[in-house]
This record gives structure tokens, C-alpha cells and sequence, in this order.
């Protein structure tokens, strides 16, 4: 009777805890299945815009390639710039030669140097005069005009972007112009993951095509974007207008006679003008397909997981997946980590270095490169145990200087790496410098035995001396063999400029 009793609590019990999960788990089955239904009818529209944004992206990113090309000119132009600015105009031997090492070294296929008449010489030695031409004289109207396009063939003989440089000499002004030709935009698109039918344009503020890449389109023939589009999508173009008016970017699907296009346009930021991309209906509407397809996997994956693992099953796996990522994000700790300095490893450091760069292409940081001197001699000296001391001591104190968000790396047995974010200005970016150059002169290692460690740093300014880790590594690079030249023991800049302004405030 007794074993009866408690057989029968028991099911009792089995039966009372079976009904109260039946109830909340009905309750939240129909929960979830009315989640997913408003899900699933709103992710055809979430699928179109999520195309619609990767495709603005994807033209800013051709603006941006775009812009830097041009960017690149006005950088390799700098030093020509400076000499002439010291010597003057006056040797025209001379300023033929700078012109030339110009025109050879960058991608312009003309340059030349004029005074405030419009008069001067090209690469090649001939007199020219520009006093007449449209660019010139918007020249002289904005002191600040970087970039102009321009179409007059009496001495250019193509297209071209006029990528302008102020010199101001000690009794004259000129102009140092290099004429980039449009014709190499048509290059954007050469490794494009589009299909054939895609297009790049860039207008100016009126809808005036400057230059194409790609495919050769029917509204690209009137010479002008806006009227072609409006003279059958007159809504399309107004809203268009609208947003390249209020420098707003986005995207419009337009039709012009039996072929349908996808449209995105972002402004360049210069001059009022505008990048558009064309890109056929058909394709994006595979790439909507594509990301329903996706989503409606894995709503049927989430519908069977919610019958199959409704009760303590969805709980232990929920449990079982913390755990599991909580081990996963140790390993991968463990695999960032440089086993005796406790810093990131170079893997690491590179990679995060590049993901932050990549998120953040205009936020001006810093990257330290370090080499403690005379390693070897420590180690010959003094034993390997106490040269992994000095590292070991150097990585732990040198983490303690900056925020938790700086990335810090051990990249080689005596090489460091210090990458510091978001400096907003040339008195922050000296701050630092002097922060870690008074770091190495206080800096010690060994517990029984002090030893003061010196260090040659190098130091390159992000995006300014490099828009990439490959380039601004070599800049720092170049910083620290200009420190190792000095004899050591020091820091220094890639760019002389920052070195003479460290002088100038000390």
C-alpha cells in the first residue's frame, strides 16, 4: 500500500510538473510562431534594403578609391611643392627638372607650374598660358579649390581632374597643376564582383557625366545623368535631385525602356559631385532572393528547433552553448596572447589593428613601433632569463599607460607594437609621443638587478602616412631606423614635419 502511495505522488508529481511546462510552453509556442510569421513577412523588405545598403556601400568605397587616387597626387606633390616654395621660381632649369621628377613619379600625365597670370612651364620645358582657360580661373575665385574638372582640349588633349597645389614663394604666388585623366576612372569597375551590366558614373551638381566605368548604357549617351533618368522616372529624378541637393546618399529603381536599373548615389564630398552606380534589376533581385532564401532556412531550422527542444532540452542547450562559448572566447584569448609578455601576439596585433582601421578609415591614431636596443647584448651579457625579464617587465608596465581599447602587441623577440585610437589632433598626437619617449627614460626591469632598457621608436600617424596596416608599418619602420641612425635611445617621426614641431614646443 505504502509503495502504491508513492508510486501514485509520484505520477502525481510527474503529471503536475508535465502540465506546468505543457502550458507556458504552449504559451510560448504560440508566441514564437507568431514572432516568426511577422518576421517572415516583414524579411522581403529587410532583404531589399540590406541590398540597397551593401550597394551604397559598395559605391562610397569606389568614391573613396576614387578620391584617394586623387588624394595621392596632392601627397606625392608635396615635397616638389616645398622646393619650390624654398628656391623659388626663378631657375627655370630647375623648375623644369622638379616638374618632370613630378609628372614621372605620380600618376598625372601632364603637370605644370604657372604664376597668378596663368603663365609658366610644363615638364617638358614649353611655356604655357592657362590665363584664359575655366579651371584657371576658378583658381583664382577660391583659395581653397583642391580639385577641378575640366573638358578644354586646346592644351590637355583629354578629360581631366586639374589637382591643384598653392606654392607661396617669399615675393610670388603660383600654382603647381597636374592633370589626372578621367579616362583612368573607367578602371574602378575592372575587378568588380558585379555583373556586366553594372555601371559607375561621376556627375557634377547639375547631372553632367565627368567620367564612366563599365558598362557602356543608354543613359549615359545625353551626357547628362539627371535628365536622362527624369525623362522617363520624373519622381525617381526629383528625389534624386532632392538628396544630391541636401548631400544625402541613396538609392532609386528606375526604368528606361525595357531594361530596369537599381541606382545608388553618395556624394564624394568635393566639388558638389556625385558618384552613381548602376546596377541591373535582375541582379539585385538575386541578391534579395539570395538573402530570403537564407532567412526562410533559418526560420525552418528555428520552427523545428522550438517543437524538438521546447522544454529542459532548450535549457540545457542554452547552458551548454554559454559554457561553450565561454570556453571558445578563452581559447581564442589564449591564442591572441604573447605567452611572456601577456601582450597580444603579432597575429593579433595585426589583426586588430586592421579591424579597426577598416571600421574606422578617417580616425586619426598613432602606431609605435619599438625596438629595445642592444637585445642581443642584454642576452650575452646578462642571460636569456634576464632578457625575457626585460620583455616580461616592459610588456606589463607599458600596458599600464594606455586605455584598455589601445591595442599593444610583442610582434617580434625585441619588437613592439603600440596602435593608439581616436587622437583627435596634432597636439594630442605629440602628447603621446612625449608619453612614451618618457616612458623608456624612467623605464626599468629585473627584481634584484635594475637594468635601464632603452628603446628606438618609430612613430607613423594613421590615415595621413598610411590608409592601411601594410603602409603605415613601414612608416613606423622607416621612423625607428631614422631613430636607430641618430644613435638610439630615442623617437622619431616619419614625417620630418612632426619632428620639427616637437622641436619648435619644446
Amino acid at each position: 500500500m505504502l509503495t502504491r502511495g508513492m508510486n501514485k505522488t509520484m505520477e502525481n508529481q510527474n503529471k503536475s510538473i508535465a502540465f506546468q511546462w505543457i502550458i507556458p510552453s504552449a504559451i510560448l509556442m504560440v508566441v514564437v510562431l507568431i514572432m516568426l510569421f511577422n518576421f517572415s513577412t516583414k524579411s522581403s523588405a529587410d532583404a531589399a534594403e540590406t541590398v540597397s545598403r551593401d550597394l551604397i556601400e559598395a559605391t562610397e568605397q569606389y568614391g573613396q578609391a576614387f578620391l584617394d587616387e586623387l588624394e595621392s597626387l596632392k601627397l606625392v606633390a608635396q615635397p616638389v611643392k616645398k622646393l619650390l616654395e624654398r628656391e623659388g621660381a626663378g631657375n627655370r632649369g630647375r623648375v623644369v627638372e622638379l616638374l618632370d621628377v613630378l609628372a614621372s613619379s605620380s600618376s598625372a600625365y601632364k603637370v605644370c607650374f604657372c604664376d597668378e597670370e596663368g603663365r609658366g612651364l610644363n615638364q617638358l620645358g614649353e611655356d604655357i598660358l592657362v590665363t584664359d582657360t575655366e579651371y584657371f580661373q576658378a583658381i583664382l575665385n577660391s583659395a581653397n579649390v583642391s580639385y577641378i574638372y575640366t573638358e578644354e582640349d586646346n592644351y590637355l588633349s583629354q578629360k581631366a581632374v586639374v589637382v591643384v597645389e598653392h606654392v607661396v614663394m617669399d615675393t610670388e604666388k603660383g600654382y603647381l597643376l597636374m592633370y589626372y585623366p578621367v579616362d583612368k576612372f573607367s578602371t574602378l569597375l575592372s575587378k568588380s564582383d558585379f555583373d556586366i551590366s553594372t555601371f559607375l558614373t561621376l556627375v557634377d551638381a547639375e547631372g553632367n557625366i565627368m567620367g564612366v566605368s563599365g558598362a557602356s548604357d543608354k543613359l549615359l549617351t545625353s551626357g547628362n545623368l539627371l535628365e536622362a533618368i527624369e525623362s522617363s522616372n520624373q519622381e525617381e529624378a526629383r528625389t534624386i535631385r532632392n538628396r544630391m541637393k541636401n548631400g544625402a546618399r541613396g538609392s532609386s529603381g528606375i526604368t528606361v525602356g525595357d531594361a530596369s536599373y537599381m541606382l545608388t548615389y553618395v556624394p564624394m564630398g568635393t566639388n558638389q559631385w556625385e558618384l552613381f552606380m548602376g546596377v541591373s534589376q535582375s541582379y539585385v533581385d538575386r541578391q534579395v532572393n539570395l538573402q530570403w532564401e537564407n532567412t526562410k532556412s533559418m526560420l525552418t531550422s528555428l520552427i523545428v528547433v522550438v517543437f524538438v527542444f521546447i522544454c529542459v532540452v532548450m535549457i540545457v542547450n542554452i547552458i551548454s552553448k554559454i559554457r561553450s562559448n565561454e570556453k571558445k572566447k578563452q581559447l581564442e584569448d589564449k591564442a591572441d596572447t604573447d605567452l611572456l609578455t601577456g601582450l597580444n601576439n603579432k597575429l593579433a596585433t595585426e589583426r586588430k589593428i586592421k579591424e579597426y582601421m577598416a571600421r574606422n578609415p578617417q580616425s586619426q591614431s598613432m602606431m609605435f613601433m619599438v625596438d629595445v636596443d642592444n637585445f642581443k647584448k642584454i642576452n650575452d651579457t646578462m642571460g636569456h632569463a634576464f632578457g625575457d625579464e626585460v620583455l616580461r617587465s616592459l610588456g606589463q608596465q607599458i600596458g599600464g599607460i594606455f586605455r584598455a581599447t589601445d591595442i599593444i602587441g610583442r610582434i617580434g623577440g625585441d619588437e613592439f607594437m603600440i596602435f593608439l585610437k581616436g587622437i583627435p589632433d596634432a597636439d594630442a598626437v605629440r602628447k603621446e609621443a612625449r608619453k612614451v619617449e618618457n616612458f623608456f627614460k624612467g623605464f626599468q626591469a629585473g627584481e634584484y638587478v635594475k637594468y635601464a632598457a632603452t628603446a628606438s621608436i618609430g612613430v607613423a600617424v594613421f590615415p595621413q602616412e598610411g590608409n592601411d596596416f601594410e603602409s603605415l608599418y613601414k612608416a613606423a619602420d622607416q621612423g625607428v631606423y631614422k631613430a636607430k641612425k641618430r644613435g638610439k635611445n630615442q623617437l622619431a617621426f616619419y614625417r620630418d614635419e612632426w619632428e620639427q614641431e616637437k622641436k619648435e614646443e619644446s
